[in-house]
């Protein structure tokens, strides 16, 4: 009796011990949305708006941009705190069970497949990716009135603001040189005013190039 009450007592204990490791990889994934435009004090309560969206996991926020190198646009910033947009809210969306070790792999093969020169403000913006990331780790969507006004579509470039429909400018990636990304920036006379092509609508502006509270996620490279 005494023998296979102690068997019972150690399999317990071992059971509680895996079940505590398990929870103690578990970690909340949260939506940062930041706003584009002052504007967006407006919009918001109208269930639209023009937002950035970062996915926070294990202490990090990870966002999607736009530069010209067929390489990985995903970048790493401080939770809540992605330079020159604005913080707006934050939305939990659960909880995944995931090492950071697990976490990184993940982020990096997702990060092969949202390349720099890829970004599109309409059908691959950095909304689509919080989205996309949402939905592999815990099964949900993001809030519709994040996104919108791409899904709008066709309306989307009458809806910008003028500040928002102006030459892209575009992050720069730490694996490459300064001077390429300037040679690659496209140019317009001061004062000029720029419709939201399709070129144009590829990319969304962003502040992110001079910054160093960036750092871009190294995509997992295919053997």
């Amino acid at each position: 009796m005494g023998t296979k009450s102690n068997f019972n007592s150690i399999s317990q204990s071992r059971k509680e011990n895996t079940n505590n490791k398990k929870n103690n990889n578990n970690t909340n994934v949260v939506l940062n949305v930041y706003d584009l435009t002052p504007l967006n004090n407006y919009l918001y309560w109208l269930g639209f708006g023009i937002y950035h969206s970062g996915i926070q996991v294990h202490g990090k926020e990870y966002g999607f941009g736009a530069h010209d190198f067929s390489s990985s646009g995903v970048f790493e910033v401080e939770p809540r705190k992605c330079p020159g947009f604005m913080y707006r809210t934050s939305v939990p969306l659960g909880q995944v069970n995931m090492q950071p070790s697990e976490f990184r792999t993940f982020i990096e093969n997702m990060a092969s497949e949202y390349h720099g020169d890829t970004y599109h403000l309409i059908s691959k913006n950095c909304n689509h990716f919080t989205d996309d990331i949402s939905g592999r780790l815990t099964g949900k969507r993001l809030p519709g009135w994040v996104n919108r006004l791409a899904r709008l579509g066709s309306l989307c470039s009458c809806l910008l603001p003028d500040s928002i429909q102006v030459t892209t400018v575009k992050q720069l990636p730490e694996y490459h040189s300064e001077d390429e990304v300037t040679d690659s920036l496209p140019t317009a006379t001061p004062g000029e005013s720029m419709d939201l092509d399709d070129e144009q609508a590829k990319f969304l502006p962003s502040p992110l190039a001079t910054t160093e509270d960036v750092s871009f996620v190294k995509e997992t490279q295919v053997k």
